[in-house]
């Protein structure tokens, strides 16, 4: 895995409109972003090292597509399909679901990324409800998982994988997905430096920037006392994904350094190397692995010119109650 490791960055305008209750049915339209990203933001994409193959993809034309991925639903001939659109919150269900190539046929063969051929994960459209699913494939190219969403609304669902064919990159392709019920908006939590999760404190020290790489350490520690045996998951100490609030622009980020390269500590710090698409608000979703746990850290955060007004409301704001925390896990091994 290389040091200093760029973002994938994926942006569409896009939400849901409620009534009292949340129907299977429920219509989503277009909505603007939380903050408009810059000009350029639509036309810079960036390929991260080890997780090649985000930017644009060349078309018939010749020309680099420039369009955001990971909120289209099909890219580069391949195309995500859910064969499950809508579930019940609140219910265990199961998620399936194909990623067909250029001739309709769904595919089969995938290049493993960080020990696995697909990486999928599932966030509510107001940034509250978060998963990290590792979904298992049949024979004939169906993925199926099984998920427990547990508010009505909004989700999307990305789908993170390579194809196995010579010369394919990494794609990442989205779709909505609706939970039923009883629909209730939720606020997008409070920025704040710490956040805990099963008894663990998790510190956030560093700056997201638009258009500029800043390093963001995050510090595990329990009970007061720093935690320094981490253990590897999916070949890292930790996983950090970011989504901007209103759109949803998708930031996937592996950590500076790696188990075994004779550098990199067990904790209490885990180190990423990140890029704002654009101004704005962002939530913050870090996976890290202790005594055979995976545990998923949320923050709230500001890139740009609120960073500052950010920080000085996260130093000032008491923890969260615990209604306002994510809703994390839901990690498969």
């Amino acid at each position: 895995m290389n040091t200093g490791v760029k973002i994938t960055v994926f942006a569409a305008a896009l939400a849901a409109t409620f009534g009292t209750a949340y129907g299977a049915g429920a219509a989503i339209d277009p909505a603007a972003p939380d903050r408009a990203p810059t000009a350029h933001a639509a036309h810079d994409r960036p390929t991260p090292a080890g997780h090649a193959g985000h930017a644009g993809h060349a078309g018939h034309s010749g020309h680099a597509d420039t369009t955001p991925a990971g909120l289209q639903i099909s890219e580069a001939g391949y195309t995500l399909e859910l064969a499950t659109p809508r579930v019940t919150a609140g219910a265990k269900s199961e998620l399936r679901f194909v990623i067909r190539d250029q001739d309709g046929r769904q595919l089969t063969s995938y290049r493993r990324e960080h020990g696995k051929e697909l990486h999928l994960i599932v966030a509510s459209r107001d940034l509250v409800t978060y998963r990290h699913l590792h979904p298992t494939r049949a024979a004939d190219g169906t993925w199926s998982t099984p998920v427990d969403l547990p508010a009505a609304g909004a989700y999307r669902v990305f789908a993170d994988f390579t194809p196995g064919v010579e010369g394919a990159t990494g794609l990442t392709l989205g779709a909505d997905l609706a939970a039923s019920g009883a629909y209730r908006a939720a606020a997008l939590p409070r920025p704040a430096a710490t956040t805990t999760i099963d008894g663990y404190t998790v510190t956030l020290n560093g700056d997201l920037r638009p258009g500029e790489a800043g390093e963001l350490t995050l510090a595990v520690s329990r009970n007061g006392r720093p935690v320094t045996d981490l253990e590897p998951y999916l070949g890292a100490y930790g996983h950090l994904v970011a989504l901007r609030s209103g759109d949803l622009a998708y930031l996937h980020v592996h950590p500076n350094g790696e188990p075994g390269d004779g550098t990199t500590r067990p904790g209490p710090e885990i180190s990423f190397t990140a890029t704002a698409p654009s101004a704005g608000t962002y939530r913050l979703f870090l996976d890290f692995k202790h005594h055979g746990t995976v545990r998923t850290a949320a923050f709230t955060v500001h890139a740009g010119e609120d960073a500052a007004a950010g920080r000085t409301a996260a130093a000032g704001t008491p923890k969260p109650a615990a209604g306002e925390e994510h809703t994390g896990g839901g990690h498969q091994h």
